[in-house]
């Protein structure tokens, strides 16, 4: 099903090059103002053609593959487009491109001096005729045997198009069918007040930044990458005081450490690592010293990263806190004691296996209500859910570099590490809400309100309102809390981990959290850190382990 209007996917396009030209007029450079201009001057059929093309992955197409009914015939359409050079007739394309313009037949047809039969995998076709070919340089289609009125565009526009889809949405993963999905209601969005301070981007230089490290990121992926020396060097060049934009530096010098790493470039990658600040790198360096046998320094940084204060990365500190009794073994230093686990033992439960084998946590959700409690299995959906409709106001709050367009299901800044203190006023009055006991009647209320909107937290198909009252009843304020603490203290690492099920006794007011394990299974790190902390805190949860009556009879 689509929008009733059979130029929907051109009316949305329009309504975001009028949202750019209102928000992004001081940061658009004449190409693009240009665009804007001349883009709604065009003939009806020829706006719609470019969107359709602009839609479509590959940025080369056939004529005679393209039929939109409310269009009818593209060439008279294309005609403005190619005049304007927003598309170029007999592009200069190399060997796969034009293959890829071809069915297996009909490349075996165009060469069939080569002998080869459609009936090989496309890909083996197209190595043979590569070959039969002599590798042939890049040239025009007429040059490849396209005959005279076979049409084959380019869409030259496309690099333009693509940096305002980039301004609009603050990210290139976001496709201008989010509007399509908006109009039919598939999704729905919170209205967030958004004007020139909150867009994603302040100056054209931010744009091309972005564009460079987007295109170097993806070289990393590419047949013959650049060499890693000098494509670290292109990232530094990428330096920028904007904080968001320094962060998607630091993940391509990331990047690049683990591409360096699988090839086994280790100088490289210490390189890169020791460039990034992403989280991870430190973790990573480690273990890159380790693998140039330079103990004493692996071993040094290590306890430096354990040193750091409590309010660290904890994954982080897990990871090296496992991996410092080896590194004190290789640098010849006293051995290290592994950390202790403050997760409680865990209980074995024997059951039998259901003959349609359900999931384990079905099995053990069922086994626990049978013993009269209210079972349900939620893993992170139920507290993220709750601190999500308690914080609604917060999480949605229009700071700057937040929400730059109308289509976004939370704040763009969710997982950097000062999400908390820009909005510390109003996640503060959210939560006292805990101690006032008014926390209860705003979780409703906002569960009422906002029903079916997009949220980073709220899990709207496990919801139901019973689930939350009795969640309500049975979970004290305190213990809210302490759950929203953890969550809110690194959002990005903690909105997973937390157990399968939760058991609630209304009549006692009381509930506890169950991570069930099945034969094999074990915790996850994330999982462990959300155990330890709820022991720490007196928070009910239990590991259940889970074994099968018939096995254990078979053995």
């Amino acid at each position: 099903m689509f929008p009733a209007h059979r130029y929907y996917y051109l009316h949305n396009f329009q309504r975001a090059l009028d949202w750019l030209g209102t928000r992004y007029a001081d940061v658009l450079g004449p190409a693009e103002t240009a665009f804007l201009q001349a883009f709604p001057a065009l003939p009806q059929a020829s706006r719609a053609l470019l969107v359709r093309l602009l839609m479509r992955r590959p940025t080369v197409h056939r004529a005679d593959r393209l039929h939109y009914e409310e269009i009818g015939p593209v060439v008279p359409a294309a005609a403005p487009l190619l005049a304007l050079g927003w598309l170029r007739a007999d592009p200069v394309l190399d060997w796969p491109a034009w293959a890829s313009l071809h069915t297996k037949d009909a490349l075996a047809r165009r060469y069939p001096q080569s002998g080869l039969r459609a009936t090989l995998r496309k890909a083996e076709l197209q190595a043979g005729l590569e070959t039969f070919l002599g590798t042939p340089p890049a040239q025009p289609c007429s040059a490849w045997g396209a005959a005279p009125g076979e049409a084959i565009w380019s869409v030259e526009i496309a690099p333009l198009v693509q940096r305002l889809r980039l301004m609009f949405f603050g990210n290139l993963h976001q496709e201008w069918s989010e509007f399509v999905l908006a109009d039919l209601g598939v999704f729905q969005y919170e209205a967030v007040r958004i004007d020139a301070s909150t867009r994603a981007f302040q100056q054209a230089a931010h744009v091309d930044i972005y564009l460079a490290l987007q295109a170097l990121r993806d070289g990393l992926d590419a047949p013959e990458p650049v060499p890693a020396p000098a494509l670290r060097e292109q990232v530094l060049a990428c330096a920028t005081a904007v904080p968001w934009l320094a962060r998607r530096q630091a993940k391509v010098l990331f990047r690049l450490g683990q591409h360096c790493e699988r090839g086994a470039d280790w100088t490289e990658a210490e390189q890169a690592y020791r460039a990034s600040t992403y989280p991870g790198a430190r973790q990573r360096l480690i273990r890159v010293l380790e693998r140039q046998q330079r103990h004493a320094e692996a071993h040094a940084l290590a306890t430096a990263v354990l040193a750091e204060a409590e309010a660290g990365n904890e994954a982080e500190q897990q990871g090296v806190m496992r991996m410092l009794p080896r590194l004190a073994r290789q640098a010849g230093l006293a051995a290290v004691p592994r950390g202790k686990r403050h997760g409680a033992a865990p209980d074995t439960l024997v059951l039998t296996r259901p003959a349609d084998a359900p999931r384990v946590e079905c099995v053990v959700r069922d086994h626990y209500a049978r013993d009269g409690a209210s079972v349900h299995w939620v893993e992170n959906g139920l507290i993220n859910s709750l601190f999500g409709l308690l914080c609604w106001e917060a999480i949605f709050l229009p700071v700057a570099g937040a929400f730059f367009h109308p289509f976004q299901r939370g704040p763009a800044d969710l997982h950097e590490p000062d999400f908390h203190a820009r909005r510390a006023r109003a996640f503060d009055a959210c939560l006292a809400l805990l101690q006032s006991g008014e926390h209860r009647a705003r979780i409703l209320a906002c569960y009422d309100a906002k029903a079916g909107i997009q949220s980073p937290f709220v899990s709207w198909g496990l919801l139901t309102r019973e689930l939350i009252e009795t969640a309500l009843d049975c979970i004290p304020a305190g213990h809210l809390a302490r759950w929203f603490a953890r969550l809110l203290a690194d959002i990005k690492t903690n909105r997973s981990g937390l157990p399968d099920l939760v058991c609630f006794w209304p009549a006692e007011r009381r509930y506890e959290l169950i991570e069930v394990k099945g034969p094999g299974d074990r915790l996850q790190d994330n999982q462990i850190r959300w155990l330890d902390y709820a022991q720490r805190h007196g928070l009910p949860v239990r590991v259940c382990h889970v074994q099968w009556a018939a096995m254990e009879q078979g053995a």
